[in-house]
């Protein structure tokens, strides 16, 4: 819960060194704006002429040719900024393109081993800051700035794609640097989402690697100067001075020592509060705890920070002591609602628990309730998982919670008996079970709930969009003296059997999601919705299934008469057009949906899964949809970016 308050900070953007506001046609950050809200102004597109809309244009980044593996994920939403698109690709690419026809005026190699073992091979886009004390036609004064597979931070010119030399060491700042806990791998430490900007300063992240030790890299936040990349200040999510408020919720000898916790997905500014908004993951290892015991404040939470300090000002935490890989993976948004009758200024934070939380922007207290519940109690030796966890009472999940052994589905009664023979031995209590050795069944999964998709919200209809995965997933602990070695499969897919020693622990962790021998989940479809809340009341406005399994399996349409809906990675996007554009599940489809009723209005082929984020943006009297293409794993390969526009 919040624990400190602070004075909100007012400024102008010429004292604060602020970005401008962008303009109505611009997508000037990953979630269009620093504030993350993801809604665009714009009105061309509407229900009533979304039939309409068509193919203009489609690049290929080339990626697919040289392309190892199929891990790597183009998961890229573009800027459209001064007239021109930029985005990035997971092999460390920038390219500038021409909005209306999508050719390419200039582009970067920034130089990515390809044949390195990344764990979370992706790339989410760019950010971009004007430097207003440079005159106009000056070389950097507008700067791209992009984060690599490999921790580096990379300052490119906006006209040219040269870099801006003056940053760091030649264009570049190397994020390995100075780290408390050094990774101990080339691929532990990663980047990939784009730093936010704000009053002149590159805010950051890192990705680090999952259920890897107990000691994994630490996951501080950094601010770097954007003009010279000097480092300004360092913010650790693991408390490492006795001083610090949360410092008694880690307990153990090596419990200060712990890793990870590190914000991977996007963070959200506030200028003129001198605010940011961090989301934290699971210390590290993510399914054993018994080396960080206490709650762990600061991982798994929403987090202001001062922008000009680092310093914490409030925090909320979604989970308590993680034992199930519940990042807070979704970037919060940074919105107005109208509650009780007057407006508010507010944080929306949607987790993979599959609850929304709304938070004062200021002080980080609920504005819908949040309650404490008792949950289920860990059985491990040596582990003691927190005995309650946050629940909000009036908005209601996002997404199932658990699976009564009643419920377990089958698409005919030899794959429900396989599913039931799979979920009855398991520990099975609900929300937050712990992880057990004799197996857990743990709903909503580590994929979600909500994911690092996010939301999008339309303050005009104070509706919050979220897309959500319905799955059950299998979480065991296997000690290393009864681990067969022989039985160990890796698996590239997250959907699929995943081992992973825990050094430091006497465990290994087995995870998998729960399905038919065929294939198909154990639960009743939809596997995956788009899900609509009313911010005014918290009432849930609409759930509809996201994705259809028919288009990927034509022997599925004589078994299902309607959509499935199906397991979805990517984010939503919202219009004053009243519409929601999104992609995300794994069928190669752009949808449309009506804002106020869930109705799906329209859908665009693609040339594969759409595992991303798509952006809108207005250029020559025409409004375009633009999506990224190639998701990885289940999505499938690809390399392209695809433009929709009206007919």
């Amino acid at each position: 819960m919040s624990r400190f308050l602070a004075p909100c900070l007012l400024c102008v953007a010429a004292v604060c060194g602020a970005q401008p506001p962008a303009t109505t046609g611009d997508w000037s950050a990953y979630g269009r704006d620093a504030l993350g809200s993801r809604f665009s102004p714009l009105t061309d597109i509407t229900a009533a002429n979304v039939g309409r809309l068509s193919v203009a244009w489609t690049y290929r980044t080339g990626d697919t040719a040289t392309l190892r593996r199929s891990t790597a994920k183009f998961e890229a939403t573009p800027l459209m900024v001064d007239g021109t698109l930029y985005l990035s690709t997971p092999f460390g690419q920038v390219i500038a393109l021409d909005p209306a026809t999508g050719t390419p005026r200039w582009t970067f190699d920034g130089k990515v081993d390809r044949g390195a073992s990344w764990g979370d091979f992706a790339n989410r886009g760019v950010s971009t800051w004007l430097d207003m004390s440079r005159p106009n036609g000056a070389p950097c004064r507008r700067r791209i700035y992009l984060g690599t597979i490999d921790a580096r931070i990379i300052a490119l010119d906006a006209k040219t794609g040269a870099p801006c030399t003056d940053f760091g060491d030649g264009g570049t700042v190397s994020l390995r640097k100075g780290l408390l806990n050094t990774p101990a791998y080339l691929e532990e430490y990663e980047l990939t989402s784009p730093p936010a900007l704000v009053r002149g300063l590159v805010i950051t992240g890192s990705a680090i690697a999952d259920n890897n030790r107990t000691n994994a890299a630490s996951g501080e936040v950094r601010a770097f100067d954007a003009r010279t990349g000097a480092l300004r200040w360092t913010w650790d999510p693991v408390p490492r001075d006795s001083t610090d408020a949360a410092w008694s919720s880690w307990r153990g000898v090596m419990a200060h020592t712990t890793g990870a916790a590190n914000a991977w997905s996007i963070i959200a500014a506030d200028s003129a509060r001198d605010l940011v908004f961090v989301p934290t993951g699971s210390a590290s290892p993510d399914y054993y705890g018994g080396e960080r015991a206490g709650d762990n404040r600061y991982a798994n939470s929403i987090v202001a920070l001062r922008a000009s300090t680092g310093k914490v000002v409030w925090h909320f935490q979604a989970v308590h002591h993680d034992l199930w890989d519940y990042d807070v993976a979704s970037p919060p948004a940074l919105v107005t609602i109208t509650h009780d009758g007057r407006r508010r200024d507010v944080v929306l934070q949607a987790t993979k628990t599959g609850q929304l939380y709304v938070l004062d922007r200021d002080t980080g207290q609920p504005v819908f309730p949040v309650d404490e519940r008792s949950v289920p109690q860990s059985s491990i030796y040596g582990e003691r998982s927190s005995p309650t966890q946050p629940f909000n009472t009036v908005i209601p999940p996002l997404s199932p919670q658990g699976l009564d052994t009643a419920d377990v589905w089958g698409v005919n009664a030899e794959s429900r008996q396989s599913c039931l023979d799979q979920i009855t031995p398991l520990r099975n209590e609900g929300p937050f079970t712990p992880p057990s050795l004799q197996g857990t069944l743990v709903r909503p999964s580590n994929i979600g709930g909500a994911h690092w998709g996010g939301l999008a919200f339309d303050p005009a209809r104070q509706i919050a969009v979220v897309p959500v995965n319905t799955l059950a997933a299998f979480v065991q602990l296997i000690r290393l003296d009864q681990l067969d070695t022989t039985q160990v499969r890796q698996n590239e897919s997250r959907l699929d059997d995943q081992y992973t020693r825990m050094h430091g622990t006497p465990y290994v962790m087995r995870r998998r999601m729960l399905k038919a021998p065929n294939g198909l989940p154990c639960v009743a479809p939809p596997w995956g919705s788009l899900v609509a809340i009313d911010l005014g009341t918290g009432a849930m406005k609409w759930n509809v299934p996201l994705g259809d399994g028919r288009l990927l399996k034509p022997q599925l349409a004589s078994l299902f008469k309607a959509t499935t809906g199906l397991p979805n990675l990517g984010g939503p996007v919202a219009t004053a057009g009243g519409l929601v554009f999104i992609g995300a599940a794994m069928d190669p489809v752009l949808r449309a949906f009506e804002t106020e009723t869930g109705r799906e209005v329209w859908s665009g082929a693609l040339p594969g899964g759409a595992r991303s984020t798509p952006m809108t943006y207005r250029y020559e009297g025409r409004q375009y949809v633009v999506v990224t293409v190639g998701g990885g794993e289940d999505w499938g390969k690809g390399d392209y970016v695809v433009a929709f526009v009206l007919r």
